[in-house]
């Protein structure tokens, strides 16, 4: 009766007191786990976009049975897919335990595990296709049709509801749950290794070569350091560049950008592109590859502003709010980067349903045109992965004019994503954190429930994998080739 007394009223006077035990002195007690919960809840009232997608008594039921499951998990295993299991119910991209942010201890203990499948795959419709492997034996283009006696779309649909995605855009989910050997911790190694270890350290397959052949095969699990080993993405220093340019034999200019992430970089990024843009004169055309891109900064700015010849403001997003100010008793739990964001607010109109209006002005996108336009047309690639600085780029690089889109459909939401400014927000009774966006990014008008769809549509064939074709890039650059 306590406990449920204490889950059931939220009231920001539950916050004094708590956090003094920490998950990393001793075990936490019942009351200790609870005092997360009551964090959390005061937490999430200032994400911009709870309800965007379920009413608030919907996610009130949802909340209650997380808080009576994360107070009786028996370990941090099972704390911390609670914690991901409730974050994702808000179907937003921005919102989950964030594996990178983990403290090291918890980071240890949950990620470090010994029970990777080793090879790289990715989803053709419902099929689980290796595109690489650190000596397993198995061609790209080989079909693994059962993983330890699973169909992999079973497993596949068990750890759906675990992975973070703005809206229904299943296509994101979907594009996190395969392993392509770009991100040092993948989503797919997390939630198998905990859901579904394999037995005895040993992954039993039956797969399908490209020949058609049928075998039995069984691999050793690896884990973290033998997965980051295999990795696709060359290693950078602070200054190399993040970025690859390449001119193609029909006169086409590829520029590949598989992230945005430049905040910690001492790479010129902005020199660099510049002198590529500005060798355009004579080619054929540009094609900018962003589908390996999540996001990050609007690098993708510089280029829209050589496609435009007067300054440019997007089509209107209304940024809302939650709070004028963050509560003194949350403000212990809240990491940031700039204290700013505990004021956002101050200065913001109030709107219904408990919202505020962001000042107009600020973080305002408005793009200025550059002083050399491109003199060539362009071509981006995009895919699932595109959910945050890539996913308005598409879109903004279509309300432009500036070309075609080319592949699959984005990541992120037509209606608007969570984004902008963060907390990152420290459970310290389990010693768990989960990110939290504050500014609501609300398209005005109706919007369908979907990512940015392609000019034209292209995806890869489990033909194509076997035989290291990328027939979308081969298709932009065919196009623009040809004028």
């Amino acid at each position: 009766m306590r406990r449920r007394t204490f889950l059931q009223a939220g009231g920001a006077a539950l916050l004094a007191g708590m956090g003094a035990r920490s998950w990393a002195a001793d075990v936490p007690t019942t009351r200790d786990l609870a005092g997360d919960v009551a964090i959390l809840r005061e937490a999430l009232k200032l994400h911009p976009g709870l309800y965007r997608y379920q009413s608030p008594a919907a996610f009130e039921a949802k909340l209650a049975r997380f808080g009576q499951a994360f107070v009786a998990a028996g370990d941090q295993q099972a704390r911390f897919l609670a914690l991901a299991a409730l974050l994702a119910e808000i179907r937003c991209g921005h919102s989950y335990p964030n594996f990178f942010n983990q403290k090291k201890e918890v980071a240890a203990e949950l990620f470090d595990r010994p029970t990777r499948v080793p090879v790289h795959f990715v989803w053709v419709g419902d099929e689980m296709v290796v595109v690489g492997s650190r000596g397993s034996g198995l061609a790209a283009g080989t079909r693994i049709h059962r993983l330890n006696g699973e169909r992999p779309a079973a497993l596949r649909a068990r750890l759906m509801p675990l992975v973070r995605a703005d809206g229904h855009n299943d296509a994101k989910r979907i594009s996190l749950l395969e392993v392509r050997g770009d991100d040092r911790i993948e989503t797919f190694d997390v939630f198998q290794g905990l859901l579904s270890p394999p037995r005895g350290g040993v992954h039993r397959l039956e797969v399908e070569e490209p020949d058609a052949k049928a075998r039995h095969v069984e691999l050793p699990a690896i884990g973290l350091a033998a997965r980051q080993a295999s990795m696709t993405a060359p290693e950078v220093k602070d200054a190399d560049p993040l970025w690859t340019w390449s001119m193609r034999p029909d006169g086409v200019a590829v520029l590949t950008m598989p992230g945005w992430g430049i905040w910690n970089s001492k790479w010129d990024w902005k020199g660099w592109l510049d002198a590529r843009l500005d060798s355009l004169g004579g080619t054929k055309g540009l094609v900018v590859d962003l589908r390996d891109n999540e996001g990050g900064a609007d690098c993708g700015d510089l280029i829209l502003a050589r496609l435009i010849d007067r300054p440019w403001t997007p089509p209107a997003l209304e940024q809302r709010l939650r709070f004028r100010r963050t509560p003194a008793s949350l403000d212990p739990f809240l990491d940031t980067w700039d204290d700013s964001f505990r004021t956002l607010g101050e200065r913001a109109t109030p709107l219904a349903d408990g919202f505020f209006l962001r000042p107009a002005g600020e973080n305002a996108l408005r793009v200025e045109p550059a002083d050399k336009r491109l003199p060539v047309g362009v071509a981006v690639l995009t895919s699932p992965v595109n959910s945050s600085a890539t996913f308005q780029f598409a879109r903004n690089f279509r309300a432009i004019g500036g070309g075609k889109l080319y592949g699959r459909p984005t990541g992120g939401n037509r209606r608007g994503i969570n984004g902008g400014c963060f907390f990152f927000v420290r459970l310290p009774a389990s010693g768990l954190e989960f990110d939290l966006p504050l500014v609501g990014y609300f398209a005005m008008g109706r919007e369908p429930d979907a990512g940015i769809i392609p000019d034209v549509a292209v995806a890869p064939t489990i033909a194509d994998l076997a035989a290291g074709r990328d027939r979308t890039l081969e298709r932009a650059a065919v196009d623009l080739a040809s004028g």
